[in-house]
């Protein structure tokens, strides 16, 4: 690599801080649209559809005098498959790692034995302070939150606060609209101001440090967790094949082919993903595209298979190959 190809750092002196935060909270909770909120582009899939993510994603927030590396992980709940186990795991491996825990709880649900049961999993995880992120204040009235911030405060106080924790349980409660971006600001400036005192960790402009291959895996299966049942979103996965650039393409009209295969676990869900006539998997492509094409900053010819993996959520080796 040339000198003049080094990545370029931001200043920074005695001041600047730099440093982890994890967001944990059920299935669902917001935690990928805060994410990209915070970072101001998407680096995280986002659906209506539970445990929608499968790994952990770093974004990465620059401010003037700090840089906040944000670790979103598949949202921790009771597992029923060798899958769900394998993602619990890493969620706890990833608390233990990071300097302050974000509690995404959505404001549009009760706390519920979902939430109780995180809070029971995060006083097993020696880390830092832990933030109670108050997710999806847009879909409730006013006059509504104060009664759901008193529960959050008292779920905190009775599972958090004692002996190595905070004496009052949450060190702060955020009430946030990532998809409006009200308060989206004050928790960076919050979770910001708990990392510790060190260098930037990452160049200026970097956003993700996830491969782009991984991050174009998850773009195919956000597409495709579009309008499919319930029981569908659990059974898809995606692996990138192969990524090459076109040959004999002018240089200024370049164009990356790209090879992906959906992974489903019976042929009655390949036929769901494929469609009548191909036209569900041609949609899929399409929506993928478009991300793709942003996310690479150049045309691309997307050729995506169907194939049935059976049981793959089950089977170790299965999962290996996927990627988990």
């Amino acid at each position: 690599m040339l000198i003049g190809d080094l990545p370029e750092f931001p200043e920074y002196d005695e001041n600047y801080r730099a440093g982890f935060a994890s967001f944990v909270g059920r299935p669902n909770a917001g935690k990928s649209t805060l994410t990209n909120a915070l970072v101001g582009e998407k680096v995280a899939i986002t659906s209506s559809k539970p445990q929608t993510t499968r790994h952990t994603i770093r974004g990465i927030v620059h401010r003037d005098h700090a840089q906040l590396v944000l670790v979103d992980t598949p949202g921790l709940h009771r597992p029923r498959t060798l899958l769900g186990s394998r993602l619990n795991d890493l969620v706890i491996d990833t608390l233990s790692e990071v300097d302050v825990v974000g509690f995404c709880l959505p404001a549009d649900e009760k706390i519920g034995p979902g939430d109780k049961f995180i809070a029971a999993q995060l006083r097993k995880v020696p880390h830092q302070p832990v933030v109670a992120l108050v997710t999806k204040v847009d879909k409730v009235a006013r006059d509504q939150l104060p009664e759901h911030l008193v529960a959050v405060d008292q779920l905190g106080r009775e599972h958090l606060a004692g002996e190595g924790k905070q004496a009052e349980g949450f060190s702060a409660i955020i009430p946030v609209s990532a998809v409006e971006g009200d308060q989206v600001d004050v928790v960076a400036e919050e979770l910001t101001a708990m990392m510790p005192p060190s260098p930037p960790l990452y160049p200026t402009g970097e956003l993700s440090d996830e491969p782009e291959t991984m991050m174009i895996a998850e773009l195919i299966r956000e597409a495709a967790l579009e309008d499919v049942r319930d029981e569908l979103p659990h059974s898809i996965a995606v692996t990138v094949e192969e990524m090459i650039p076109r040959e004999d393409r002018p240089q200024e009209k370049p164009l990356l082919d790209v090879h992906a295969t959906i992974h489903v676990e019976r042929n009655s869900q390949k036929a769901i993903i494929i469609g009548r006539g191909g036209s569900r998997l041609k949609q899929i492509g399409s929506h993928a595209r478009t991300g793709i094409k942003k996310l690479l900053g150049t045309p691309v010819y997307l050729d995506l298979h169907v194939k049935v993996t059976k049981e793959w959520q089950r089977d170790p080796k299965k999962l290996n190959r996927l990627g988990f």
